[in-house]
């Protein structure tokens, strides 16, 4: 059982939270002070990679439409992929972000990171986010993972961008503390942005909320998922129809999780939705919560 001993005092928009934890082998992190923030509404497009392929423009213009304020590119740019000024002015023309984007790290090799910031910088994207590498499905494997993010940061940083990880199932499973999760976490600064995928926390067995508070200011951006597509998992896929305290969670990515982005991701669909039906009513159910929290 984890018992916490937790004060926490807000002066000049900045929160200090210090918390301890009695739990072996598991501590939050003993003092902190980030900045409340009030992030933004984006859509991971792998949630619509179907409509991504056969009609960029409209895809994008029919999510700015739904209310979006950005999207996190998931490798799809249509007549865009070598015409990133275009790209940009065609986002700006939507209103939309780039809230970040979902890159391999063959993107981020020494032979092609120049290539890639290049891009990316031009269409105002300084959030990289390595999608999955299957080395972090062990902790061994998860440090070498950690390495590499250590050594592509340190190449951003004078960018001023900077690079990610993103979670499935097998980074969170294990005892608090000791996941490859908290691997990544604990073997790189806090410039690497540790995206958490709630739906794969979730089906992990972990509460998401533990991870934006052990790893604070790192949230930067976070996938809001209702549920991941796990063999027999029956969670409803809409978010604010399933059973995930997002209340909680929204206050934690607010306060702790220094968190800009609120990333939604669908990979499952209701019967009878589309995915760009189901994208834009998991919008309105996000958008519901955060309205009942005013």
């Amino acid at each position: 059982m984890l018992f916490l001993k937790k004060k926490l005092t807000k002066t000049a928009g900045v929160l200090s939270l210090v918390l301890a934890s009695t739990a072996a082998g598991f501590s939050y992190a003993d003092t902190t002070a980030v900045a409340a923030t009030t992030p933004q509404l984006s859509v991971q497009l792998w949630s619509v990679k179907d409509a991504m392929q056969a009609d960029f423009e409209g895809t994008l213009t029919k999510l700015a439409a739904m209310g979006f304020d950005g999207v996190e590119f998931a490798g799809f740019f249509g007549k865009y992929a070598n015409d990133a000024a275009g790209l940009k002015a065609f986002l700006n023309k939507l209103g939309l972000k780039a809230s970040g984007a979902h890159v391999p790290f063959e993107k981020l090799s020494p032979e092609q990171l120049e290539t890639t910031v290049a891009f990316y910088k031009a269409i105002d994207c300084n959030y990289l986010i390595i999608p999955m590498d299957q080395r972090a499905f062990t902790v061994e494997g998860a440090k070498a993972v950690a390495a590499d993010l250590a050594a592509v940061q340190e190449k951003l940083t004078p960018l001023g961008m900077q690079v990610g990880y993103h979670n499935h199932k097998p980074e969170m499973l294990g005892e608090m503390g000791k996941t490859p999760w908290d691997v990544i976490g604990k073997n790189t600064n806090s410039k690497v942005i540790l995206q958490q995928d709630v739906g794969w926390t979730e089906v992990a067995g972990k509460d998401p909320v533990d991870f934006v508070k052990a790893y604070p200011g790192r949230t930067i951006t976070t996938h809001y998922k209702a549920s991941a597509p796990e063999p027999g998992n029956t969670e409803d896929p809409i978010l604010g129809k399933d059973t995930t305290d997002w209340k909680a969670l929204i206050t934690a990515n607010k306060t702790i999780g220094g968190t800009q982005w609120l990333v939604v991701e669908q990979e499952s669909y209701p019967a009878g939705k589309t995915p760009m039906q189901s994208v834009e009513a998991s919008l309105k159910g996000l958008q519901a919560i955060i309205a009942d929290m005013k």
